[in-house]
């Protein structure tokens, strides 16, 4: 039987997997179809839904090889939400791959350095790494869309100043966050726990970096090169301290 293959709490991590990812999608183009809500914002709800759902992984999967599935089979399922434009609430003016993009980043990251059975669990870094694109990312294009008023160009891409200052603001704080609070925690319990200044310095350097990464990075690519500039920066400076 499944349940005996993959064990039950991966199956029911699974299921809620996809039931969560499922009634996200349903949410934002709800929101959009019912309230008229704009895909600009619906988008950022379903990045930030998406994203917070890392948590959920931590807390139902026992093991990390298959907690990454529900990453994983998402850069398929994203690539062809993006290609044929089925769920309106994605669906921008300016819609890129940036969703694919984010699940490769997700699943890499996770692959790499969540081992819940130890000996070394370094998911923190990896969940900072993500909280700095979903939190960062979300805030920067909604704060400059409202308020940006000074614009900087690089390439092809036009961001603002204001945009780039909620992008540091949001990032630097949600990775200060995640790794003061989830190693030694019952979602991470095999991590070691960092002390203060190891965490606030690694969450402004990597916040800073962050913040450069999504600044000159082509459109959409921002989803793959923030979360992974952010973990690699946060594993150098946690571990040179």
């Amino acid at each position: 039987m499944i349940n005996d293959l993959i064990g039950y709490s991966d199956f029911m991590g699974l299921a809620a997997s996809y039931s969560y990812a499922i009634g996200l999608l349903l949410f934002g183009e709800g929101l959009g179809r019912l309230f008229h809500v704009p895909p600009n914002l619906t988008r950022k709800i379903i990045h930030v839904g998406a994203g917070m759902w890392v948590f959920g992984v931590l807390l139902l999967f026992n093991r990390w090889e298959m907690g990454i599935v529900p990453f994983a089979s998402f850069i398929g399922v994203n690539y062809l939400l993006y290609r044929y434009r089925v769920i309106r609430a994605m669906d921008t003016d300016d819609s890129s791959p940036g969703t694919v993009y984010f699940a490769i980043s997700v699943t890499l990251l996770f692959a790499l350095l969540w081992r819940p059975s130890g000996p070394r669990d370094d998911v923190a870094i990896a969940v900072a790494g993500v909280m700095a694109m979903t939190w960062g990312d979300a805030l920067a294009a909604l704060i400059g869309r409202r308020f940006g008023q000074h614009k900087y160009q690089v390439g092809s891409s036009i961001r603002s100043w204001e945009g780039s200052l909620a992008m540091f603001l949001a990032s630097t704080t949600s990775i200060f966050l995640v790794l003061i609070l989830l190693p030694g925690s019952s979602l991470s319990p095999l991590a070691v726990a960092y002390e203060v200044n190891q965490a606030a310095l690694a969450a402004v350097v990597s916040g800073a970096l962050a913040t450069l990464a999504e600044g000159v990075s082509p459109h959409g690519t921002d989803n793959l090169s923030v979360p992974l500039v952010t973990a690699g920066v946060v594993w150098i400076v946690i571990n040179n301290l």
